[in-house]
């Protein structure tokens, strides 16, 4: 079944329980990665990852794992990221089997309408096909809007604009942005706040200036000795702790799209060329060492370390200025040690 962009949001909000596969695909990789997640937290399951070599290779570990019980009962969904045409055999063992104990949720990137594998999810009563575009202009705006809404937090739309292009139009890095702000602002869906100008100019993606974020790059590209001294130089104050984890956030999420399309197949340097212009030339020796040296669980790793270290400074009245630096060289030696 295909479900239209304008209907994803309230299809994983309320997912359909007689629903065994999720496809999300499309241009807008974070976008699928966002509603994937939202979906996860709709179901109140656990993820459980699997690769999609492992069902290439053997296309009915899939249907065993959907269909096996969770190790301590609770539900549970599964996750394959980044999918392709190799998985196609082990979603259609699923489809067909005779029951499903958990759904399987796949994160493809753009699929040609060809696709066997989108043709398969567009065409059974138990899978639903979703696609994800970049939001430009007025659709971007509302993006936020109602990202913002589940956050509770209410948003007028030129603030909304100014959060959007702050963030590239990415809808992960808005909802990060976003749960930040409504922890600042103690807001939740039955007690909405308003995010004004004042907040974001405090707090804001666009806040983090360039030394701020060479930090992160420096800990992500293994130079442990350089990450000390600029760390020195710095002499980071209390409120700066929170840009420099948003600002290495921001790197993590640009580069785990691009990462999953090398895991593909695709080639490093071909995948910095598709960046076009976006990719700014001084940074690419970053970006090829980078795509070079974290996967994607490495990355994945990365980002829940970056936000606990996150959510330390959020709720202390002394952010952690030495635990980020301690972070920040963790980061850089696991970097070194995977050239």
């Amino acid at each position: 079944m295909k479900i239209a962009p304008a209907q994803a949001a309230r299809a994983v909000d309320k997912p359909d329980p007689a629903v065994r596969f999720y496809l999300f695909y499309g241009p807008d990789d974070a976008g699928s990665r966002h509603l994937a997640i939202r979906l996860i937290g709709a179901l109140g399951a656990e993820k459980f990852a699997i690769s999609a070599a492992a069902i290439k290779a053997d296309p009915a570990v899939l249907a065993d794992e959907a269909s096996a019980m969770a190790l301590f009962g609770g539900p549970r969904a599964i996750w394959i990221e980044p999918a392709g045409e190799e998985i196609a055999d082990g979603v259609a063992s699923v489809l067909d089997g005779a029951s499903v104990e958990s759904p399987v949720i796949a994160i493809a990137g753009a699929l040609r309408k060809t696709s066997g594998l989108l043709k398969l999810a567009e065409g059974h009563r138990s899978a639903v096909a979703m696609i994800s575009y970049v939001p430009e202009g007025r659709d971007a705006d509302q993006m936020v809007i109602s990202a913002g809404r589940s956050e509770g937090l209410r948003i007028e739309r030129d603030v909304a604009s100014r959060l959007a292009a702050a963030c590239g139009n990415n809808l992960a890095i808005v909802a990060q942005e976003l749960a930040k702000f409504a922890i600042f602002l103690d807001a939740a869906p039955d007690r909405p706040r308003d995010l004004s100008n004042e907040v974001i100019d405090l707090l804001g993606a666009d806040s983090a200036d360039g030394n701020l974020m060479r930090l992160g790059d420096l800990a992500l590209a293994g130079d442990t000795g350089e990450l000390i001294e600029e760390f020195d130089r710095a002499a980071l104050v209390p409120g700066e702790t929170i840009p420099v984890v948003r600002a290495l956030q921001r790197r993590l999420v640009q580069i785990a799209p691009l990462r999953a399309k090398v895991e593909q197949g695709e080639r490093v340097d071909g995948v910095m060329a598709s960046m076009g212009k976006s990719l700014f030339w001084k940074d690419k020796p970053l970006m090829q060492r980078l795509l070079t040296n974290w996967n994607a669980e490495r990355i994945a790793q990365a980002m829940e370390r970056a936000a606990a270290v996150e959510r330390a400074a959020m709720l202390t009245d002394e952010p952690p200025i030495a635990a980020l630096g301690e972070e920040l060289l963790t980061i850089a030696r696991a970097a070194g040690r995977r050239r």
